[in-house]
């Protein structure tokens, strides 16, 4: 089947649910971090139907000489009349964000000059103030992955900052109380600045936000294309993924690339861009997950007790450690068909703009599920009910290629091809022809 016909057929891409282990689905939004782990599911996070659960501000608080410790310096909303559990669950929640905040730990000093950044990790901040000053952090924690969206309301939230920190209550009020948009929809929003009146401020979802603030120049420049098939065969599997730069942005571009590279499936599991010094623990996990380290941590991370895990170093453009049977993962015909598509373009020229690059490797990956598990929903057997049970036997049989069928029976075993197939049997669309 082509690559539209399987787009049409499938359904919108599944939303991250909780898995069927400890390690639950991480949004590639701000962190969600109860329990002070990325990716736990909240019940105060699960509304669905703002388009924020929180905005906080995060500011760098003195403690001693040249030491600074992340603190909140404000909450929107401030939720009263909550349950003792729900108000236990929002304090290790907000106890949490500020770790994520500033994750390269207390090695700042106040400057005149900060460069904003946009990465979902470390969260986009913006400077505020006139003068020499310490940064501050705007975290919106939502479950929706809309960046551009988002990006476009830290906006308005830092034109607000400027004037007083009451000036952002009423717009974020309002932001709250507006319904969030459809794919590809509009929603307007009356906001009052003081001296500039009232403003309109137009916000729309786009109609695919999968590639949206993926940018996998970033990884192309850093590992050649043997080693990302070999990353992206580690991640299909659901194995232990760490990787290791200086430089932040590095860590939260190369990660966000990594994970968009399943589309339309989704990592399922401990998702953690940036980890902070205080969790490098993380890396002991039994579970599936997909984290980024500093390589300053280098010696400590390969001190720890860890199981199997791939490790890479975007420094060098190199694998660590890895478990040994990558290049034997993917089926070989397949495999070769992804290194072509990957090696016949220059990406690194500068001829190819990122919108460019973004589409020709994405279709490389996407073109690959094609081939596996186009088939999927030709093996979804209907009740009279209207619910589907899918028929794994079948669908792996029905491969004429034995290394095919070798991946798909480990393939069927992983949370993203569950969470896959369960919102397919709940969701019956007609076969084509039919309606």
């Amino acid at each position: 089947s082509s690559i539209g016909n399987f787009f049409r057929r499938s359904l919108r891409r599944p939303g991250r649910r909780e898995g069927k282990d400890e390690a639950s689905a991480a949004e590639n939004t701000p962190p969600r971090v109860p329990q002070g782990k990325v990716g736990e599911r909240s019940s105060i996070l699960c509304s669905g139907q703002f388009f924020f659960e929180y905005l906080v501000v995060v500011s760098l608080k003195k403690v001693s000489e040249g030491r600074y410790e992340p603190k909140i310096s404000y909450q929107f909303p401030k939720r009263e009349n909550l349950l003792k559990g729900q108000r236990e669950e929002e304090e290790r929640l907000l106890k949490a964000i500020p770790l994520f905040c500033f994750p390269d730990g207390n090695n700042w000093a106040p400057v005149t000059d900060f460069t904003r950044c946009s990465d979902p990790f470390p969260i986009p901040f913006q400077p505020s103030g006139r003068g020499v000053r310490l940064p501050e952090v705007f975290c919106i924690i939502s479950c929706l992955g809309c960046f551009g969206l988002f990006s476009k309301i830290l906006d308005e939230v830092e034109k607000r900052r400027q004037i007083s920190m009451a000036v952002i209550y009423p717009f974020m009020q309002g932001l709250r109380e507006s319904p969030f948009p459809a794919p590809g929809k509009t929603v307007t929003i009356k906001s009052f600045i003081p001296e500039s009146g009232t403003e309109l401020i137009e916000l729309t979802r786009p109609v695919d936000a999968h590639l949206e603030h993926v940018e996998f120049q970033a990884l192309l420049q850093r590992l050649s294309p043997h080693l990302i098939l070999h990353i992206f065969a580690s991640a299909v599997l659901e194995r232990r993924l760490i990787f290791l730069a200086e430089e932040l942005s590095v860590l939260s571009q190369c990660i966000h690339a990594v994970a968009a590279l399943l589309y339309p499936f989704t990592w399922a599991h401990t998702y953690i861009p940036v980890i902070p010094e205080c969790l490098l623990d993380t890396v002991c996990c039994p579970t599936p997950f997909m984290v980024g380290i500093q390589m300053r941590h280098l010696e400590r991370v390969l001190e720890q007790p860890m199981e199997e895990a791939l490790v890479v170093d975007l420094c060098q453009g190199k694998i660590i450690r890895a478990v040994g049977d990558e290049e034997q993962i993917l089926p070989m015909k397949l495999q070769n068909e992804m290194l072509m598509s990957l090696t016949k373009h220059n990406y690194n020229n500068n001829v190819l703009t990122s919108e460019q690059v973004n589409a020709l490797v994405s279709e490389a990956f996407v073109h690959f599920f094609v081939r596996l598990v186009g088939h999927y929903s030709s093996h979804i057997k209907w009740g009279r009910s209207g619910s589907g049970a899918f028929q794994e036997r079948s669908f792996c049989k029905a491969m004429s290629s034995k290394s095919c069928r070798r991946f798909l029976k480990r393939f069927v075993k992983t949370n993203m091809f569950s969470l896959f197939i369960e919102e397919a049997e709940k969701s019956r669309i007609p076969p084509e022809g039919n309606g």
